[in-house]
């Protein structure tokens, strides 16, 4: 497995840092077209929220991000300094009475776009993981016709 790791101040234009990370890792790891769109939004945000609501904005606690990857997922942790929150406890943004909300998207959308998420250390700690696409069984069957036609 491979691992790669930055620590940022809590300043909401460090968010450009964290898509320059992505990017970074999508060329250093190969990571598909196909779910590169899904990472950026969903770490951006997850990133933003330790920034606004873990450390309230606070330049000298830190976002410290990590990315783990491996030949059949990528995994980015997300962790903050701040006091946690109930992430047991969330409305949802998609009740009636919650549509006129301004806020509380976040987590619902990084719970859509990430194959797995999992909240740690009373929440201050994050981790999202994407499946990478295997080649479809199609592929592997048309490769395996090609072979056994060959050798006949």
């Amino acid at each position: 497995m491979k691992q790669v790791k930055i620590q940022i101040p809590s300043l909401v234009e460090n968010i450009r840092v964290v898509e320059s990370f992505i990017d970074n890792s999508k060329d250093a790891f190969h990571i598909e077209d196909d779910i590169y769109g899904n990472i950026m939004v969903a770490v951006t945000e997850a990133v933003n929220n330790a920034i606004r609501h873990g450390n309230k904005f606070d330049k000298d606690k830190n976002v410290f991000l990590s990315l783990f990857v491996d030949q059949d997922r990528v995994k980015f942790e997300i962790e903050d300094e701040g006091s946690g929150f109930d992430y047991t406890n969330l409305l949802d943004p998609t009740a009636p009475e919650n549509l006129e909300n301004p806020g509380g998207r976040g987590i619902f959308l990084i719970r859509h776009l990430a194959d797995e998420v999992e909240f740690t250390k009373e929440g201050r700690n994050v981790q999202l993981t994407f499946m990478l696409p295997t080649p479809s069984s199609s592929e592997t069957a048309f490769n395996g016709a090609t072979s056994a036609s060959a050798s006949n």
